[in-house]
Formats: C-alpha cells, sequence, structure tokens
C-alpha cells in the first residue's frame, strides 16, 4: 500500500520529495546581529530529508525584532548568514522557505532600535511576560502605527523577500499567526483602529493582503506561504467573530494562488485557548489551493489527513527537534528520541544538533 506521507507533491513551484514539513520552530541560536550561526548551518542541513524546511520566525526589520537572539533577513549580512544554510539544505537534497515575522507588539523596547516603544494597530498591550537580556519583563504598551507609516512596513517586507534571493531560500512564508504583527491587525481585540486598516473584516485584513501581495510581486505568488492559526488566543489574539475574519481572509487568499496556506490547529505554547471549531473543517471548503496542516499529528493520523483531502501535506514540529531523521523514522515505524523542553530556546548544540541519527541509535 502507497503510503501518502512519503509520496512526492508539488505546491507551486516546490517540488518536494514527500509530504512531511518541517514546522518553523523558534529556537534563538543566531548570532550577533542577528546572523544566522554556524550552528544553525548544522541544525538545518540535518533535517534536510523533510519535504520543505519553514524557518523559525526571522523578523524584516529591526523593529520586527521580538526575542533576544533570532536570526533576522533586513542586512545582507544576514542574508549571507543565511546563504550558507540554504546551500547545505540544497546540498542534502533538500528545500527550505523562510518564515517572515514581524512581531509588533509581541516584543519589548530592550530589544528595538533606540529603545523605541515596540508598534502595533492599537495601543494595546499584550497580557502576561517578554523574555529579554535581562530576563522576564511585563510587555510593555505598544505605539499605535500611523496610517502613513504602514506603507513603509509592507515596504521592509519586500525588501526581506528580495534578500530571501539573495539568500538561496526557495521560497517565503508569512507568519499571519499566533498574535505577531499581520495577526494583531486581523483580530478585532488588538485592532481598535478607525482607519482604512481598521473596523470591518475587509479593513482589518488589508495589511496581511498588502503584504502577501508585496511577496509575491518579488518572489511569485508559487513561491509563497501564508501561515494563520484561526480562533486561536495565545498572545491575546482574542476576536469577536473568527469564524468571518478567516473565511474572508482565507477567500482573499485563495485568489491569489499562492504556493500553499499553513493551518495550524494546534497553538504548541500552552498557553491560550483553542477555538470553538476545526480550522481545517472550517476553511478546506473555502481553499482550493495547496493546504498544510498542523496540529500534534502523528503518523497514522497525518496518514488519514491526506487520504480524506483534508490536506495536501502535513506539518511536523516538535518530533523534529529531536529527531532530525524524523522522515526515515516514520518510515520504519522507528521509536523516536524524545524532546528535552529545557534546550529549545537558546543554549548551545546540546538539545540542538546532538540528537542521535537512528542509524547510531541502533547499530
Amino acid at each position: 500500500m502507497v503510503i501518502m506521507l512519503f509520496t512526492p507533491v508539488i505546491l507551486g513551484a516546490l517540488e518536494l520529495a514527500n509530504r512531511i514539513i518541517m514546522s518553523p520552530m523558534t529556537r534563538i541560536r543566531a548570532g550577533e546581529g542577528c546572523i544566522p550561526s554556524e550552528r544553525m548551518v548544522r541544525y538545518y542541513a540535518q533535517r534536510a530529508s523533510a519535504g520543505l524546511i519553514i524557518t523559525e520566525g526571522t523578523h524584516p526589520s529591526p523593529m520586527g525584532r521580538g526575542y533576544t537572539y533570532p536570526p533576522g533577513l533586513h542586512t545582507e549580512e544576514q542574508a549571507m548568514g543565511w546563504r550558507n544554510v540554504t546551500n547545505a539544505v540544497h546540498a542534502a537534497g533538500g528545500r527550505i522557505v523562510v518564515q517572515l515575522m514581524h512581531a509588533g507588539r509581541v516584543s519589548h523596547s530592550s530589544l528595538l532600535p533606540g529603545n523605541a516603544l515596540p508598534v502595533a494597530p492599537s495601543a494595546i498591550a499584550v497580557s502576561g511576560h517578554v523574555h529579554t537580556f535581562a530576563g522576564s519583563v511585563p510587555f510593555e504598551t505598544p505605539r499605535a502605527l500611523e496610517t502613513e507609516e504602514i506603507p513603509g512596513i509592507v515596504e521592509e517586507y519586500r525588501r526581506a523577500a528580495e534578500l530571501s534571493i539573495v539568500a538561496g531560500f526557495d521560497g517565503v512564508e508569512l507568519h499571519a499567526a499566533t498574535g505577531y504583527l499581520p495577526n494583531q491587525f486581523q483580530v478585532s481585540g488588538s485592532n481598535q483602529r478607525s482607519d482604512a486598516y481598521g473596523g470591518s473584516v475587509e479593513n482589518r485584513s488589508r495589511f496581511t493582503l498588502e503584504v502577501v501581495k508585496a511577496l509575491c510581486d518579488v518572489r511569485g505568488a508559487d513561491r509563497v506561504g501564508v501561515k494563520i492559526a484561526p480562533g486561536f488566543t495565545v498572545n491575546d489574539t482574542f476576536d469577536d467573530d473568527p469564524a468571518e475574519t478567516y473565511l474572508f481572509l482565507t477567500r482573499s487568499l485563495n485568489r491569489m494562488g499562492l504556493a500553499y496556506l499553513h493551518v495550524g490547529y494546534d497553538s504548541g505554547y500552552g498557553r491560550g485557548t483553542a477555538p470553538p471549531f476545526n480550522p481545517i473543517d472550517l476553511l478546506r471548503p473555502a481553499y482550493t489551493g495547496n493546504l498544510l496542516a498542523v496540529g500534534g499529528f502523528l503518523k497514522g493520523t497525518g496518514e488519514a489527513a491526506l487520504a480524506a483531502g483534508r490536506a495536501e501535506a502535513i506539518v511536523f514540529g516538535r518530533p523534529f527537534i529531536s529527531n532530525p531523521d524524523l522522515v526515515d523514522r516514520l518510515r520504519l515505524d522507528a521509536p523516536l528520541n524524545p524532546w528535552d523542553v529545557n534546550t529549545f530556546y537558546g543554549g548551545d548544540d546540546h538539545g540542538y544538533t546532538d540528537y542521535t541519527p537512528l542509524a547510531r541509535s541502533t547499530g
């Protein structure tokens, strides 16, 4: 019997060897200047057997930074650091796209140029704390963007897409989920604007759609993906009618001919609440393009989703952290290495590039 997970698939211009996708996962191991490090080269190359690697969230501008040591893609130096990563992944036979993530209000002034306040659609703070170089501190109330500033942020995304070509990426993904800047515009709880970017669902979707268009203008729609997580409230992404909001956004994206839509229904954060609906079931009828599904899938449940036509590929997250050879392990029904949560964010090679491959663990 043919197992669909291991069959090739074409997502727009991306020809993939299998339907097992590596999820974007923040690891906070870039070097100074947010330049990808040598250990990042090893980390991604080890996982090149995935049909497609989606990188960790990568900020498209200095004001988009949200963590202590995240990678960026707004300077030539960062692009060349990423070039080392993409060269290694391609040499190992893999495909890789960069996820562009502007943190917006999910940041802190100590991480931003000139200690500027984070920016957002509206001056509404996220509840909880943010990790900074000085430790965990409460989120600040962000500065509401002026209408005339927004096109400049769209242009920052466009420049990052141009740098993604220099960096050798096969495409780009917009992070429009889990409370980062596009998502802050999308949902009514964080967007209380009264201009063309607030109020109606059409207006709240405008920023995301303008950014997607800019990415498509540079890379071609068939090399652009978008990640959304309908209805999840992580980072205070509350919405009065999430079904209406995400159906409108999905139908709008459906007309753009993207490589894929990446839909999550497992926040993976351990905080926030789940939606009152299954996002895949809600959006599958509205989206006729390629859909990537994420949500704590195992081999059997992922295969079932593919067989039922609920997705074209399945996204695996934490299993890829501790199993760089996850594709082979799933193929052979081999046991999986457990992951170490304490090494997820920041640190050295331990818990990052030192997990034992299958050949040595069974040898």
